[in-house]
This record gives C-alpha cells, sequence and structure tokens, in this order.
C-alpha cells in the first residue's frame, strides 16, 4: 500500500515538473519562432522612422556596459545609413545618480548623432515599458528594435502584441564571452514567460504621461 503511495506521488511530482519545464521553455519557443523572418542585420535593415535602443545597464562610473553600447552603436549606424530618422532611448532613471537613457545619449553624441535626432525615454523600466511607451506616450507606429540576438524574440513579440509594427535589428559588433550568453538565455527563459504573463493575463499599465509625439500626428 506505501509503494503504491510513493509511486503515486513520484508520477505526480514527475507529471508537474514536466508541466512546469513546459510552461516554462514555450513561451520562449514561440517568440522564437515568431521572430524568425523580422531579425535583420544592419546591413539589411528596413527603412523605418524610428530605432528603439534598450537599456541594458550601467558601470560604476555612470557610462554604458559594453552590451549597451553595441546597442547604441548599431543604432547609431541604421541613422548615418539613413535607414532610420530618430533614435528612441529608452532605460531606467528610477534613481538619481543611474540614468540610462542620458549615458546613452552621450555616448551617442559622442559618435556623431545629432541631438536633434535623440529622443529619451526615463520610464524604460523594462522591455514591456518601453514598447507600451514608444506607442502610449511617443506616438510611436512603427519601430525598428535594437538589441542583442538573445533579446530579439521577447522585445519583438511584446512590441508587436501591444500595437507597434516592428522588426528586429541584432546589434553584434562585438563577440561576448560563452559564458555570459549562457546567463543571458537562461533569464530570457524567465523573462518571456514574465512577458507572457503581462500580455495574455495581467496586462499591467507601466508609468505614463502626457504625451510627446516624436513625429507630429
Amino acid at each position: 500500500m506505501i509503494g503504491k503511495i510513493f509511486k503515486f506521488f513520484w508520477r505526480f511530482a514527475f507529471i508537474m515538473g514536466a508541466i512546469g519545464i513546459l510552461g516554462l521553455i514555450l513561451p520562449r519557443i514561440i517568440t522564437t519562432i515568431f521572430s524568425l523572418n523580422r531579425i535583420y542585420q544592419k546591413e539589411n535593415a528596413p527603412a523605418s522612422q524610428l530605432a528603439i535602443v534598450f537599456g541594458a545597464g550601467l558601470r560604476r562610473d555612470g557610462s554604458p556596459t559594453a552590451i549597451l553600447r553595441d546597442r547604441v552603436e548599431t543604432a547609431a549606424d541604421l541613422y548615418f545609413s539613413g535607414k532610420v530618422e530618430k533614435i528612441l532611448m529608452s532605460g531606467d532613471n528610477r534613481f538619481e545618480y543611474y540614468n540610462e537613457p542620458e549615458s546613452m545619449r552621450q555616448y551617442a553624441l559622442s559618435l556623431g548623432v545629432p541631438d536633434a535626432a535623440i529622443a529619451l525615454d526615463y520610464a524604460g523600466r523594462r522591455t514591456y515599458d518601453t514598447c507600451y511607451r514608444a506607442k502610449a506616450i511617443f506616438g510611436a507606429r512603427e519601430a525598428l528594435l535594437v538589441t542583442q540576438k538573445f533579446h530579439l524574440p521577447r522585445a519583438l513579440f511584446l512590441c508587436n502584441a501591444l500595437g507597434l509594427k516592428s522588426y528586429g535589428i541584432e546589434a553584434n559588433n562585438i563577440r561576448y564571452r560563452k559564458i555570459s550568453l549562457l546567463i543571458w538565455n537562461f533569464r530570457e527563459q524567465i523573462a518571456t514567460l514574465g512577458a507572457f504573463i503581462d500580455v495574455f493575463l495581467s496586462n499591467p499599465v507601466p508609468v505614463l504621461g502626457n504625451p510627446e509625439p516624436l513625429f507630429g500626428d
């Protein structure tokens, strides 16, 4: 009798574990398939009025991390090649001495991007928030999303699900360590599940404010 009970619980635990793993992996598979024909290298990028750069952390001195510099450089290349008219730099600025958008702006200026071509979103705390605010606050209808390959499937899924037609541009100007890519991809598994919950269940409203349309009406 006890053996049957243990067997039942082991089977139950196995089934629940399998469901949990599938629930974690499936969203990533779906977003990867969704993004297959929507990701471009910067040389082959379609034209669009706007490029969106997602924040990716700052160093202790307040300058962009290597991964964020890669994104800004890629967006700058899109601007210089005439692929986009403006660059929306979206990141976190919840704390006085942590200002991702301004740090991105300063780096873009050092690359030669004119200030008039740069717009800042100080409340892009998450990918979801950036996509939501790009449409709700900045009036974007279409955009090129500039980030690394591991992040693009989630970003593309979120922006398109929130009504912002978008295509992904891979930022790959530098070579990343394999261990870093492994960690980032693992984090994306969890973050992508969170993205599905946001879109299909919770529908959170991020910090908003007065409209700041980038291209008039």
